[in-house]
């Protein structure tokens, strides 16, 4: 159902419907469904700002002669307007080695998906005897390829070439179930085959 012209619709911001405060403009009647800061202005007196209620049109009167700044020096102006207004504020220092400001302990939260721990559980990686590193890709493809951190060039190429006779549908009798697995096979080997632990 369409908004009548009369009554316009609920799409403009602010607006707080069944408002039981009248229009506050002298002589209107509408409903005072939007509101303004006080008199005095928002941040005067003690407990909440008792703020004024205007009908959306005249709302929008307000607003168009509204001045933030009216009453202000020019001096109190040109602090409002600042760049850096606010950050002059003392931060709290970062917590020293020692200091009695230590960050949250593991113990301290309840993780009974094991959805923390999970992440950063540090396992001990498997190393090569050879000194070449091994990335997390290289970890990840080799345990695709089912072969140890310590494998070397003949170990890998045997292991793929396996590998591709195992899943290829021509070695298959043409059965395509395992095609996504012989992707990832071919994917790792060619990674493993440029990567500097086996150069």
């Amino acid at each position: 159902m369409k908004p009548s012209k009369d009554r316009p619709h609920t799409r403009f911001h602010g607006r707080v419907e069944g408002a039981a405060q009248a229009c506050v403009h002298p002589g209107c009647t509408e409903a005072g469904e939007f509101r303004a800061p006080p008199l005095e202005g928002a941040g005067h007196g003690e407990g909440p700002p008792r703020f004024r209620w205007f009908c959306l049109d005249h709302i929008r009167a307000f607003n168009a002669g509204y001045n933030y700044f009216d009453g202000m020096t020019a001096e109190e102006i040109h602090h409002a307007q600042r760049p850096l207004a606010g950050w002059e504020r003392e931060t709290r220092a970062f917590a020293r080695a020692g200091s009695g400001d230590q960050g949250p302990r593991w113990a301290d939260f309840a993780d009974p998906l094991d959805a923390i721990g999970a992440r950063f559980r540090r396992t001990a990686a498997p190393e090569r005897t050879d000194g070449k590193p091994l990335s997390g890709e290289d970890r990840r493809n080799l345990e695709t390829l089912g072969l140890a951190a310590d494998a070397d060039r003949a170990a890998l190429r045997r292991r793929y070439s396996e590998l591709v006779r195992r899943y290829h549908p021509d070695r298959n009798g043409g059965d395509r179930s395992q095609e996504a697995m012989l992707a990832k096979v071919i994917s790792a080997y060619h990674q493993l085959r440029q990567a500097p632990a086996f150069a």
